[in-house]
């Protein structure tokens, strides 16, 4: 408890806070780890996970301009069924906090076998993981970008999907990808990026990138109000 996160977090834990968000000096895992090791996940969550809301100026892609991308910022490397329960909680999540019904793509290098390999595979086993654990919510793949959030490719690649040509939820096959995505489109596209907000937590315990600024860090204390606002209903 010497740590200011940890005793942040154990805050939470005790209910003398709604919520925490840390991160503007300290790494993702000195965020992260006291949450998953102290508050644990929700009740019926069968993982947490990380997510950037990045919202792209003058964009008409997406909810205009707006997407969720998950996981970006904590789990690694995630198995068929974790990516499948990430897609169903980023939906959720992106109603709560856009206001806006989510299409989720689960992206790949491939669209709708273009390509063949264990990877492409594993995101077509997902998505009809997803599909099987919320059949009322919008989720296809596997889909590249532009198939994902551009109509006219989208009709040439994908013919028919309820996602393709209008996805706002991105759900990357590992963090690697996720990571570099959110970075790409925050520093070259000047997209606002707010996370690592975690997802499927007993407590909202958010994350900041050292990179942030006092935006940054104003838009994850939103969120976690938000989330906050959610659980205590």
């Amino acid at each position: 408890m010497s740590d200011y996160v940890y005793f942040a977090v154990m805050m939470a834990k005790l209910g003398e806070v709604d919520g925490v968000v840390s991160g503007a000096v300290h790494s993702s895992s000195d965020t992260l780890r006291p949450a998953v090791q102290i508050v644990k996940t929700a009740p019926g969550a069968a993982l947490a996970s990380a997510f950037f809301i990045i919202s792209v100026p003058d964009c008409e892609y997406g909810s205009n301009g707006t997407f969720l991308f998950c996981d970006s910022g904590m789990v690694e490397m995630p198995s068929m069924e974790d990516l499948a329960n990430m897609a169903v909680n980023s939906a959720a999540t992106f109603e709560l906090l856009v206001q806006d019904v989510p299409r989720v793509a689960m992206l790949s290098y491939s669209t709708k076998g273009s390509a063949k390999s264990p990877l492409t595979e594993a995101t077509i086993a997902a998505t009809k993981r997803a599909k099987e654990l919320a059949p009322n919510i919008a989720i296809d793949g596997e889909l590249q970008v532009d198939a994902a959030i551009v109509p006219s490719v989208a009709a040439s690649k994908a013919p028919g999907s309820p996602v393709a040509g209008k996805a706002n939820v991105f759900m990357f096959p590992d963090l690697n990808s996720g990571n570099i995505a959110y970075k790409i489109a925050q520093r070259l596209a000047k997209a606002e990026a707010y996370g690592p907000i975690t997802q499927g937590l007993a407590k909202p315990i958010n994350d900041l990138s050292r990179g942030c600024n006092d935006e940054d860090i104003v838009g994850a204390v939103a969120i976690t109000c938000v989330q906050a606002a959610a659980q205590d209903k």
